[in-house]
């Protein structure tokens, strides 16, 4: 363990980059939903549900994951949703998110894109007027689905491009390449979004390649694996291309068999703009701070790179430019007040 307490670690103000909106569905509020929405679930109680979240892959989590999202229907629970995860990051001063959301999960089941979109955006705008944390959103397309599936989300997602600042490209990495999309995120391109993609994780490292040249990220999702190829990391510290990396995420995928064993310390020293994030926080263990204390425990944190890791974050938010200086200053204050 290293010198740094979980108290400052909660303190510290913290960005979170890479989070599925999805994936904060805590089974209190599943449960209440299912209750609302008069669904039936699988499992007795909360406590069964917690017990069903032991994941040994990918697709393990994947399965429950989208068994979860049923329960959401109405655009006031995709209101409680989002708000009861800005609700956390106000306890663990996360003081800006850009959370994911999926709305092909939804929209297969008959839900109205609008319905989505109108309620996460309503707690967003909220978490600013009410708790002073500022946000962006990121449309996600699910990978194991067709590019024309993709195509069609981009067209429901034209009327409220105002409310999306970049897409992203998430689900099974395993025999889904970034490339199967290239034409739908040149045409977001072109649409004035931004654009990001989950790389590396289970991956291999030619798909974070991939990702850059082809699908012309600003930032990659997790990748883990770029360690595994020399020329890559080399690119990644000269470019200053962002990862957003999530330290529980991995250990409970058995990305890493032991948290241990990461290897996002071993970057930051290198010079890549590794940045920490919480993924799906409701199944993997922990939020933002969590994250932290996690690093700090098994990997010695100390904090100075706890605030390098928050200010690679600020770097590649895609926060504007007045807010990136706001928060610069606010993690320089906090650095030198809790020394």
């Amino acid at each position: 363990m290293s010198n740094i307490s979980s108290d400052w670690l909660n303190q510290l103000p913290k960005i979170e980059l890479h989070l599925h909106i999805e994936g904060s569905l805590e089974p209190e509020l599943l449960f209440a939903l299912a209750q609302r929405n008069q669904i039936k679930l699988p499992y007795a109680n909360v406590e069964e549900l917690r017990q069903a979240y032991q994941f040994s892959k990918l697709q393990d989590f994947l399965d429950i994951y989208y068994q979860g999202a049923d329960v959401l229907q109405q655009e006031q629970d995709f209101y409680d949703l989002t708000w009861a995860y800005l609700t956390k990051c106000k306890q663990q001063n996360v003081v800006h998110v850009e959370p994911f959301f999926d709305p092909q999960t939804h929209t297969d089941r008959g839900i109205d894109f609008a319905t989505v979109i109108n309620g996460i955006s309503r707690a967003l705008v909220d978490g600013e007027q009410k708790l002073g944390i500022s946000s962006k959103l990121i449309m996600c397309f699910l990978r194991h689905l067709s590019e024309a599936a993709a195509f069609e989300t981009l067209e429901q997602a034209l009327p409220h491009l105002g409310q999306i600042v970049a897409i992203g490209l998430d689900s099974s990495e395993q025999g889904n390449p970034p490339e199967k999309f290239s034409r739908v995120f040149a045409k977001a391109r072109e649409l004035g979004l931004l654009a990001v993609a989950h790389a590396g994780e289970e991956g291999p490292p030619e798909y974070i390649w991939t990702a850059i040249n082809d699908l012309q990220v600003s930032r990659i999702d997790h990748g883990v694996r770029a360690m595994d190829d020399q020329q890559l990391m080399a690119q990644l510290v000269t470019s200053r291309m962002p990862l957003t990396v999530c330290p529980l995420s991995n250990t409970k995928l058995c990305v890493f068999p032991d948290m241990a064993e990461h290897n996002i310390l071993q970057m930051l020293d290198l010079g890549v703009c590794v940045t920490v994030n919480s993924d799906d926080p409701a199944y993997f263990g922990g939020y933002m701070t969590e994250n932290f204390v996690a690093l700090a425990e098994s990997l010695q944190l100390s904090k100075d790179q706890a605030k390098r890791l928050v200010e690679n974050s600020i770097e590649a938010s895609f926060a504007e430019d007045a807010r990136k200086q706001e928060l610069m200053a606010l993690c320089s204050e906090f650095s030198q007040t809790h020394i």
